[in-house]
């Protein structure tokens, strides 16, 4: 079969890597390579797919649905493993390949290669009305926030947002227009982590579209760039979802300002520190949508945090 990446991937990718890399260009080969070692049947890509690697439904030896996915490494495909290991499918879905990233023969694994249980991809916590959205999305976030592994090997929230308030002053010294928003997102972030909360492992991209139908619960959390730090920084993302349906009704910005005060509520943290990272969050995808001429998404996220 021709592993031919979805369009989005490659045009993710390019954002991503402007320079570019060979990983497109070696993904064919590595697909076959990794189907071949773990003696799958391909069914088909999943199209679109993600925006960070190529995910192809399979089935094992034994006709057991399954997944397979590749990312490079610079999506950080085995700090995901290690956090998905850590849950043990508690709230997430399950490894299927060793947690060790052996492949099952007593090889060494390929690098950036993960075999995971089959969800209902093109069922996802979106499809449900907004507020049952929400209710379910928060519930299964919920579950994902323990403690992290004693000597872990994640990121820290500090760590992440440091490199991105770099590339955000970068950002607004080219574009005097969005140097105020930043200045403020800039300011929240200091302040937040000034004296965090709690250390907890997050699932650090967490959205709607990321928690899917499964069989073994109703709904999965998938694809997490885990990081350890406070949970409002999860929980910041989620408070924008659909946020073009938010900047289309007339009473946009107090429904956010109701979303954030319901989260925080039901989730038990701390009101204006979801704000704070909602709004640092929001800055800091709009100016990264600009920087790579997705001037549309831009002008939503940054009309977003103006609400905040």
């Amino acid at each position: 079969m021709a592993f031919e990446p979805p369009r989005r991937l490659v045009r993710a990718l390019g954002e991503a890597a402007p320079d570019g890399d060979d990983w497109l260009a070696r993904l064919p080969e590595m697909a076959e390579r990794a189907v071949a070692r773990r003696e799958l049947a391909v069914e088909r890509v999943q199209v679109p797919g993600g925006r960070s690697s190529l995910v192809v439904l399979v089935r094992t030896a034994d006709g057991t649905p399954a997944v397979l996915k590749l990312a490079p490494r610079r999506a950080r495909p085995e700090s995901e493993r290690a956090a998905l290991a850590h849950w043990g499918g508690l709230g997430a879905v399950q490894l299927r390949d060793g947690c060790d990233g052996r492949d099952g023969h007593g090889e060494g694994g390929d690098e950036g290669v993960l075999l995971l249980e089959r969800l209902h991809p093109d069922v996802s916590v979106r499809s449900l009305p907004e507020a049952k959205a929400l209710l379910e999305a928060a519930g299964t976030l919920r579950r994902l926030w323990v403690e992290p592994p004693a000597s872990h090997p994640f990121e820290t929230v500090a760590e992440r947002t440091g490199r991105q308030a770099a590339a955000m002053r970068a950002g607004a010294v080219a574009d005097a227009e969005v140097a105020p928003l930043v200045d403020a997102a800039l300011d929240a972030r200091e302040e937040l982590l000034a004296a965090p909360p709690e250390r907890r492992l997050l699932h650090g991209t967490f959205r709607q579209s990321k928690v899917l139908a499964g069989d073994r619960m109703p709904w999965l959390a998938v694809g997490p760039d885990p990081v350890v730090g406070e949970t409002a920084f999860d929980l910041a993302r989620l408070v924008r979802d659909r946020v073009e349906d938010l900047i289309a009704q007339p009473s946009g910005a107090s429904t956010t300002r109701r979303r954030v005060k319901r989260l925080a509520e039901s989730l038990e943290v701390d009101q204006e520190r979801l704000r704070g990272w909602t709004l640092f969050r929001a800055v800091e995808s709009g100016v990264r949508a600009r920087r790579v001429g997705r001037e549309k998404d831009a002008e939503l996220l940054l009309e977003f945090a103006g609400w905040l």
